[in-house]
């Protein structure tokens, strides 16, 4: 039924590269399915693959006894001893090799599509352990076809999609074209395992700078953040522990020419690296290049900051669509409410009057802590009562006063919100 079936076991094993005793496994289960199908579910049945010879051996084990009631079970003792051991006694379970060729062809055939199916479910477990650890990698495939939407990508010995949602929406692709993407995860289905890839997720940008910077892989610079809109824009930021070496030219490379490595794999996606500082205010200046800050106010009580640029620089440092502030705050985890000169002129008169709702708080009193960079109740109810006795023509009991009132109204409120 299976000539030369050890070199099949081997070239499949190769072939296929699974180990051989799945397919051993396989080809054993087989064939005690097709032999059930012809002797019927009742009867006790082994099989062994006999490495050796090279054949697979079905025994069919029957009990011997004095008196043969059922003879799909049992043998006579008389017999057993006669054609199979002649020690035999009541009681023992003895086996008996069958012809595999009188299973039938349509048991053969039923042998067969298990033997495959078997192999398929291990090629896709197989599949699955590979790609399972590779969350957050990249990969490289062809594009193999389209459903609903989605890219199916030949990754070789695998395929992956990558869902309408996963994709970029100025990109387009053609059947055979090559395509990069990044693993976001790995599912086991019935189908086999799914690979779900992407080229829209922000990891897939910092991938790409592992791959084209070695400082990066070698972990000389470290990506803290990434934030992204994919097909537009996207800001990184990063850092170094060794003073010797500089992050953002490191990623940007000799004339341009890392950074522009993968934007080019982004078809044209505009970067903009920036250095990390633990400085929060450096930190939200160089995230809003590539305009130029001249003041900033930062609020810690509700992690905010508001950016002053000059007048020229508010559409640079605000973007297309408010695109550039809005990937700085992603970027930094602050707030950011950006205004130019002119703006901070005009709130310059007005903004103190805030302050007058603050009990006992004189007019005079609400410009010098404006100035201060107080510029709202939460500021004052959140302050440093000693940062504010500093203040020249402050006093304590005029602090303890403002603090208590802004804190009374911060309650108010709150609970207001929550009624």
């Amino acid at each position: 039924m299976l000539p030369e079936l050890k070199r099949l076991i081997e070239q499949m094993g190769k072939d296929k590269g699974i180990e051989k005793a799945i397919i051993i496994e396989a080809l054993e289960s087989a064939m005690l399915t097709a032999a059930r199908k012809k002797l019927g579910a009742q009867v006790e049945l082994e099989a062994h693959y006999n490495e050796e010879a090279g054949e697979l051996e079905v025994f069919q084990f029957k009990t011997v006894v004095e008196k043969v009631l059922d003879p799909e079970t049992q043998i006579s003792l008389q017999q057993a001893r006669k054609e199979l051991d002649e020690e035999a006694q009541p009681g023992d379970s003895l086996g008996m090799r069958l012809d595999a060729a009188s299973f039938g062809r349509i048991a053969v055939q039923t042998a067969k599509q298990i033997i495959i199916q078997k192999v398929k479910d291990a090629e896709r477990d197989k599949t699955y352990e590979e790609y399972k650890d590779r969350k957050g990698q990249l990969v490289n495939g062809f594009v193999q076809r389209f459903e609903g939407g989605s890219i199916i990508v030949n990754l070789g010995r695998a395929e992956a999609v990558i869902p309408p949602s996963e994709q970029i929406t100025r990109e387009s692709y053609k059947r055979g074209e090559r395509i990069r993407a990044y693993v976001i995860d790995v599912k086991k289905i019935s189908k086999g395992p799914q690979i779900i890839l992407s080229r829209t997720h922000p990891g897939f940008v910092r991938a790409l700078f592992e791959v084209e910077v070695p400082e990066i892989s070698e972990g000389f610079i470290d990506i803290v953040s990434v934030a992204r809109e994919p097909g537009n824009r996207t800001k990184i930021a990063v850092k170094t522990n060794d003073k010797d070496i500089d992050p953002v030219g490191a990623c940007v490379g000799m004339r341009g020419s890392r950074v522009q490595s993968v934007v080019q794999e982004l078809k044209g996606e505009k970067i903009d690296i920036v250095p990390f500082s633990e400085d929060p205010v450096k930190y939200v200046c160089s995230s809003l290049s590539p305009a130029k800050v001249s003041k900033v106010f930062m609020y810690d009580e509700n992690k905010s900051m508001e950016v002053i640029v000059p007048d020229d620089q508010l559409s640079l440092a605000i973007g297309r669509s408010g695109q550039n502030v809005r990937l700085a705050v992603r970027l930094t985890g602050w707030k950011i409410d950006v205004k130019n000169e002119s703006m901070l002129a005009a709130q310059a008169e007005e903004g103190p009057k805030i302050l007058l709702k603050i009990p006992g708080l004189q007019e005079a009193d609400a410009e010098l802590l404006f100035k201060e960079g107080y510029k709202s109740i939460s500021a004052i109810a959140s302050a440093d009562p000693e940062i504010l006795k500093a203040i020249p023509g402050v006093d304590e009991q005029k602090v303890t006063e403002w603090v208590s009132s802004a804190e009374q109204i911060m309650n108010q409120q709150v609970n207001r919100e929550s009624a």
